[in-house]
């Protein structure tokens, strides 16, 4: 059979377009947490989760992006890591995007490795605070009076480039047993000490949905090798519950093969 170069090139553009479609076209995945740590005012609490954003552009000044969180209507808007990418750093454009979004509700943020391989982070994590967000640095706050929804957020580990993560996560999570304790985190790898800790919830990032998924299948992803376990959707662990975001960006590799870009919206309900 002869080699038809003209049809060869059709569909290698064709199948590159469609692809580049993908990474521009957002999908909200929708989740539910049951608890009955969660108060009767607060039944219902919808938390929208960013995650790897990484400079990615869904139309003029992220506008895409920015409508579609604000027709979700959240209660609370939480950033879990790699805000920026160390590849092709726009500040400017991810302090907009932050700025944007934390005028329709508490949003709070935590970094990824990303920040920490740029540099910077000290006055970045003041910028992210004029912008809006609280940036949560290895400390918690209460997102109510009433101090039943606690908000945890922990620094990535290469913040301080540490090998040995356990002795990182060591006495840095302590539970409010009174309270629905929720870590905002970025390293789904990580699942196991969440569950130690008594976490009630965490949210994360970092895998990129596997970058390519195959029957739903992630086929890599970084501290977690080929054919990881966790990079998508909602895991249960004893009374702790970890959901993870596909992201919305890429780094290293451009695109994501179905894989679109995800914006996770997560519903609290009273058990």
């Amino acid at each position: 059979m002869r080699f038809n170069f003209a049809k060869s090139a059709a569909l290698a553009v064709a199948f590159c377009g469609f692809f580049m479609f993908e990474n521009k076209s957002l999908t909200v995945s929708k989740y539910t947490v049951k608890s009955g740590k969660i108060p009767n005012k607060l039944n219902g609490l919808k938390i929208v989760q960013i995650s790897d954003l990484q400079d990615a552009k869904f139309g003029p000044r992220n506008k895409r992006l920015i409508n579609k969180i604000k027709s979700l209507k959240p209660d609370i808007i939480v950033i879990t890591g790699d805000l920026i990418d160390c590849h092709r750093t726009d500040i400017y454009s991810a302090l907009n995007f932050v700025k944007r979004i934390s005028g329709f509700c508490p949003t709070y943020y935590v970094c990824g490795n990303h920040e920490g391989v740029v540099g910077g982070y000290e006055k970045l994590s003041g910028d992210i605070e004029n912008m809006g967000a609280v940036v949560l640095n290895n400390r918690s706050v209460y997102f109510d009076e009433e101090r039943k929804i606690r908000l945890i957020g922990l620094t990535d580990p290469y913040m301080k480039k540490l090998n040995n993560i356990g002795d990182f996560l060591k006495g840095q999570i302590i539970m409010d047993k009174k309270a629905f304790n929720i870590v905002l985190c970025h390293r789904p790898e990580l699942f196991s000490e969440y569950c130690l800790s008594g976490a009630d919830a965490a949210f994360c990032g970092h895998a990129h949905g596997g970058q390519i998924r195959i029957f739903s299948q992630g086929l890599f992803s970084p501290d977690q090798g080929i054919l990881p376990k966790l990079t998508s959707g909602v895991h249960k662990n004893g009374g702790t519950t970890m959901i993870i975001s596909r992201g919305l960006g890429n780094s290293v590799f451009p695109l994501r093969i179905f894989n679109r870009p995800e914006i996770v919206l997560t519903i609290l309900e009273r058990e």
